[in-house]
């Protein structure tokens, strides 16, 4: 087998985004949960989780192929250290959401440009090469503390409340879907819209669910809200994975 065109990255269905808005919400509430529930500060969740998810990436691409529990640990590690990452900068540095989003576009959009200069592709149904899942990475975790701090942005500085930023990011989501199946659109530009935007999307749905009352939320809080989305990812993680095991006995 020539591992060159090994795919390392899972295709782009339905079943990845179930999956990816779990882990995104997750990585709202499971950074709540350790930054202030656990009392554990924002530096110091950003250094756990940054050093979980340098580790474990790592190990995806040191393993080359596509292994769904090690592809989503990974990605969830990303998520958590994204939400403790935009709030350190909006809250620590006091850029503010504003400010922070746009810096984090930046950030992300060199990125995006320097890999498509390097790889010729920013493609991420398939990706063959050790390079070009680490460019994949680290646009993964840009992109999700651009996601929170995005929803942050909406729910807060706007007023526009976490249930109906939930609700207009998944207006603009529907937009996108229908955009991919009736235009002639670009499908990895609107990947990389609606990566972004299923970020703030889970994160004000975990907000809502973690925040009291008078904050806008229900006051379910941080643990039971993070052991839901768990218990929902992992289901969805076994279903994705007897698919897999399913069409490779065909």
């Amino acid at each position: 087998m020539n591992h060159s065109l090994i795919n390392r990255v899972p295709q782009i269905l339905l079943i990845y985004w179930v999956i990816k808005i779990a882990a995104t919400t997750l990585g709202e509430t499971g950074a709540d949960m350790f930054s202030m529930t656990f009392s554990m500060g924002y530096g110091v969740t950003i250094l756990i989780f940054l050093a979980l998810f340098v580790a474990l990436a790592t190990l995806k691409i040191f393993i080359s192929r596509y292994e769904t529990f090690l592809y989503w640990a990974t990605f969830t590690s990303s998520a958590i250290a994204g939400t403790a990452l935009s709030d350190f900068i909006d809250r620590t540095l006091h850029l503010g959401y504003f400010y922070g989003s746009m810096l984090l576009i930046i950030l992300l959009s060199i990125t995006l440009f320097v890999w498509y200069k390097k790889e010729k592709s920013i493609n991420v149904d398939f990706i063959p090469t050790q390079s070009g899942e680490i460019y994949y990475w680290l646009a993964f975790l840009i992109a999700n503390t651009l996601g929170t701090a995005l929803g942050d942005f909406l729910a807060d500085d706007l007023n526009i409340g976490f249930v109906y930023s939930a609700v207009l990011i998944g207006v603009m989501l529907i937009g996108i879907a229908l955009a991919h199946y009736f235009t002639n659109i670009s499908s990895v530009l609107l990947f990389w819209f609606a990566f972004v935007l299923t970020r703030p999307f889970g994160a004000t749905f975990g907000d809502f669910l973690t925040k009291e009352s008078v904050n806008g939320g229900i006051g379910v809080g941080t643990l039971y809200a993070s052991l839901f989305f768990l218990v929902v990812m992992l289901v969805a993680l076994f279903i994705e994975k007897m698919s897999l095991l399913s069409n490779k006995q065909k």
